[in-house]
């Protein structure tokens, strides 16, 4: 971290702590090292209202706007020290420097009504292109589109790097994002460079333009991509500057549909940062299966048809339907990945993202369209081939995949096989299976294809690391991405939700963030299920003394404490719920086995044995419990049977020594260790290879151990 970042930072420090004349303090001290005149002019007349202010205090004068007025002083100062950290940021990194200086040389006398006026100018030229002779028409749509798109560039890249909005310029804005004379795509992208420069630096006003944006639209593809970027712009250390933060947001949350759209969100992230697992079990597990079973030699940018071996149907002739099954079975386990919010497509799509198409920023997050001035000639090239429009229409994915698509395919598309290609034209193949229209116009459908956009820049883009990054895992397992566990809803009517989100974590094994969820919870929220979640199963009992769950984890607890008789007690009272429970009796014979009541846990055992004969874990057990009661002989018969399947458990192999050590039987004992320590793969010492308490209490002696060692070890 630089000087100027650290002394940043000190600033920063004091505004989040709320300390108005502390922060003035920090920040003279930054302006004394790096001077800025006209920095330093509005910091002087800020001080000077802050000095009169506590002038007024120290001499007893009671002012009832005191609070209002430290507030408004607070946030003045925090403003300035925004535009400043906003412009170090901007001119501490290569391509944010040039996009900044570009857009400002360009259009520097360009006023918020001159850009309203353009884009309205937009939509009522594509509206006059109908009345253009179609001779000319084209022509005249291409030119239209083609200076559209640069203009909302530079307008993207504009509001990327503009500094702290006032009140006026948000308002103007708010307004163009809601205007119905404003194109839906350019309302879209807007949102989009709203949320990016949001993120970059916070900026109260244009956190309020995204609530409202999200509060008032009447297009749902705008609405979601407001509520992702408020929602990834709270920042619980705004709190001391801009209290209204919690007071817009909780006020939202009256509405049942907020809450809900709340909730899907929050479960879209978690499975949106699960987007590198799931391309790893892809290419790793499903992949090698589709590109074995298939009938086509695929290239980087050719497809070539593979002929059939006219021995394969007479030497093998089930082998075409086996192929086939194993193809559908492959790529129905990508679909159901993709049914439960998986992003199935985020791997293949990551090679496709450094055509030049990308350069520019925009592209990143622009919504789909046909006439895009980059892909518009190909698309008229292929207005006829079905495969191409649902992909585009009716596919499942976002936007950033459809124009990569698009792009690949227009590389392809001649070194396709004839009769394939025929095929593609008649709409007869589909990569992500054609979605219904209700359901691609569904809020959740909209809201997770933005997320991948995002997801997509913020992993893919060369200059990423230019950006503070919202899926950014390195610190926190979700990083700033779960935002159910923010101050500001506990105890708020999405505090109901909140279950959901922690039954999604526990199957995803993010048990970090489950707990730190629950650490959110309020006092009235806390009930029976909190407690197991958190591993308080004794005052889950006290609510609910026969609850299943609280009584399994409570008995579990008590064994890994070694407390054995009060373990046993809570499996009867298990089994008083469910007498014929196999795994209740299992663990409760342990628990017989480690007090050595032997005689109890094999009636136990022998029962559940004459009952499931071929239960491993019930020969497991019964095997121990021979071998530790002494039964070397009934313990032996066990083992072998254990050690006859193709890949014996660990355990098994560590028993089974133990069991042929008893017998005698040295060298046998030490392969079955030797086998052991082979499956555990440990590099630790052979002192961890033996219990020997175990050992001595069966007449085992140190150097007997240490005999072994050796010989486990040559």
């Amino acid at each position: 971290m630089t000087g100027t970042q650290l002394q940043l930072e000190r600033v920063a420090a004091a505004l989040y702590q709320g300390n108005a004349g502390l922060a003035i303090v920090e920040m003279e001290t930054y302006l004394a090292a790096y001077p800025q005149q006209q920095t330093t002019e509005r910091l002087n007349g800020i001080k000077t209202e802050y000095e009169l202010m506590v002038d007024y205090w120290r001499r007893g004068v009671n002012d009832p706007q005191l609070d209002q007025l430290y507030q408004h002083i607070l946030q003045r100062v925090y403003v300035l020290y925004a535009n400043v950290a906003s412009y170090s940021h901007l001119h501490s990194y290569p391509t944010l420097t040039g996009i900044y200086n570009r857009v400002r040389a360009e259009h520097h006398d360009r006023s918020l009504s001159d850009i309203r006026q353009e884009m309205e100018d937009f939509v009522s030229g594509v509206a006059m292109l109908e009345l253009e002779p179609e001779h000319t028409r084209q022509e005249k749509s291409d030119t239209l589109y083609k200076e559209h798109q640069t203009q909302m560039s530079n307008l993207f890249s504009y509001i990327l790097t503009s500094r702290m909005w006032t009140e006026g310029v948000g308002n103007d804005f708010e307004e163009i994002l809601l205007s119905p004379t404003i194109d839906n795509i350019d309302q879209q992208l807007l949102v989009s460079a709203v949320t990016l420069s949001l993120l970059n630096q916070y900026d109260i006003v244009k956190f309020r333009v995204l609530m409202n944006v999200y509060r008032r639209s009447q297009e749902e593809t705008v609405r979601q991509r407001a509520l992702v970027g408020w929602v990834l712009a709270l920042n619980e250390k705004m709190r001391e500057i801009y209290p209204e933060q919690e007071q817009m947001v909780l006020s939202l949350l009256s509405s049942e549909k907020v809450c809900e759209e709340l909730t899907e969100l929050q479960m879209q992230l978690v499975y949106c940062l699960n987007a590198e697992r799931d391309t790893h079990t892809i290419q790793q597990e499903i992949m090698p299966d589709l590109l074995k079973n298939n009938s086509f030699k695929i290239g980087p940018f050719s497809i070539e048809e593979q002929e059939d071996d006219p021995m394969e149907d007479i030497l093998h002739p089930e082998a075409s339907e086996q192929r086939m099954e194993k193809l559908e079975a492959s790529f129905g386990r990508m679909m159901d990945m993709q049914k439960q919010g998986s992003d199935i497509y985020f791997g293949g799509f990551s090679q496709m993202k450094r055509f030049p198409f990308f350069y520019d920023i925009s592209n990143w997050l622009v919504p789909f369209y046909m006439q895009h001035p980059d892909i518009a000639h190909f698309i008229r090239r292929v207005e006829s081939n079905k495969f191409v429009r649902n992909m585009v229409e009716k596919s499942p994915f976002c936007n950033s995949d459809k124009y990569s698509f698009v792009i690949a395919f227009q590389q392809v598309i001649e070194r396709i096989p004839e009769n394939l290609r025929e095929m593609l034209d008649r709409g007869e193949a589909s990569m992500g299976g054609d979605l219904p229209e209700e359901e691609i116009q569904a809020s959740a459908f909209i809201r997770r294809a933005y997320l991948m956009d995002l997801y997509r820049f913020y992993r893919l883009y060369p200059s990423r690391h230019e950006f503070q990054n919202p899926f950014d895992v390195s610190r926190h397992e979700l990083g700033t991405c779960e935002f159910f566990s923010a101050w500001l809803f506990k105890g708020s009517p999405l505090e109901p939700y909140k279950d959901k989100i922690v039954r999604l974590l526990k199957r995803q094994k993010l048990e970090r963030s489950a707990l730190n969820l629950l650490d959110s919870y309020s006092e009235d929220h806390r009930n029976v299920q909190y407690y197991i979640w958190s591993g308080m199963y004794e005052k889950a009992l006290e609510l609910e003394p026969h609850n299943e769950k609280a009584l399994q984890g409570n008995a579990r607890e008590l064994f890994d404490a070694g407390l054995y008789e009060e373990a046993a007690e809570v499996y009867d009272d298990l089994l008083l719920l469910h007498p014929e429970k196999t795994n209740y009796l299992l663990n409760k014979s342990v628990c017989l086995v480690n007090l050595k009541d032997y005689e109890e846990a094999l009636k136990l055992l022998y029962k559940l044995n004459y009952e499931n004969p071929e239960d491993d874990r019930v020969n497991r057990v019964l095997a121990w419990t021979h071998l530790c009661s002494g039964n070397i002989e009934q313990a032996d018969k066990i083992y072998k049977k254990l050690m006859g399947v193709e890949k014996p458990l660990a355990e098994d192999l560590q028993n089974y020594g133990y069991c042929c050590w008893f017998s005698g039987k040295v060298d046998e004992a030490a392969d079955s260790f030797r086998k052991y320590l082979s499956l555990l793969g440990s590099k630790d010492s052979l002192l961890s290879l033996f219990d020997t308490a175990f050992l001595r209490e069966r007449g085992i002696s140190d150097t007997q151990i240490k005999l072994m060692e050796a010989l486990v070890s040559s």
